[in-house]
């Protein structure tokens, strides 16, 4: 993990406000990173801040798996996922695959603006940083 980060994005419609207060909170130090969002949170944010946006599709639409292949193509660093723990989503096995390839590439996840504010305070994040990755060639072979 470079000193620029790549950090995602999302949030669900209940907790677009949420992550867009965080992210204008956190505006001067998040312009130097390089951020992706799916659709309707990357237009929120784009459109109330001026700092740069990969906008990928809705994540209904695929923008949740855009990013997990994004992750699993070692293209992400940190992921900034607002969810709603109240609201049951559509595409609830899209999230979980996302969540899942955070996990199995160990990636920084956060889900509540909490959590985002250690990530973006660490003293880890405004350096290199080499994350472990387990080795799961094992499983791989148990399924052939």
């Amino acid at each position: 993990m470079k000193k620029k980060k790549r950090i995602a994005l999302v949030a669900h419609d209940q907790r677009k406000e949420d992550l867009l207060s965080w992210v204008k909170f956190n505006a001067d130090v998040l312009s130097g990173h390089e951020l992706y969002a799916t659709g309707t949170t990357g237009k929120i944010i784009s459109e109330a801040c001026s700092i740069d946006i990969h906008r990928l599709k809705s994540g209904p639409l695929g923008g949740d798996q855009q990013l997990g292949a994004m992750i699993a193509d070692g293209q992400l660093d940190i992921l900034i996922f607002l969810w709603d723990p109240m609201t049951t989503q559509p595409h609830d096995v899209d999230i979980k695959a996302l969540l899942r390839m955070s996990v199995l590439y160990n990636l920084p996840v956060a889900c509540n603006r909490s959590t985002a504010d250690f990530i973006i305070s660490s003293r880890l994040f405004e350096g290199e940083y080499e994350p472990t990755i387990k080795d799961y060639s094992k499983y791989i072979s148990r399924s052939i």
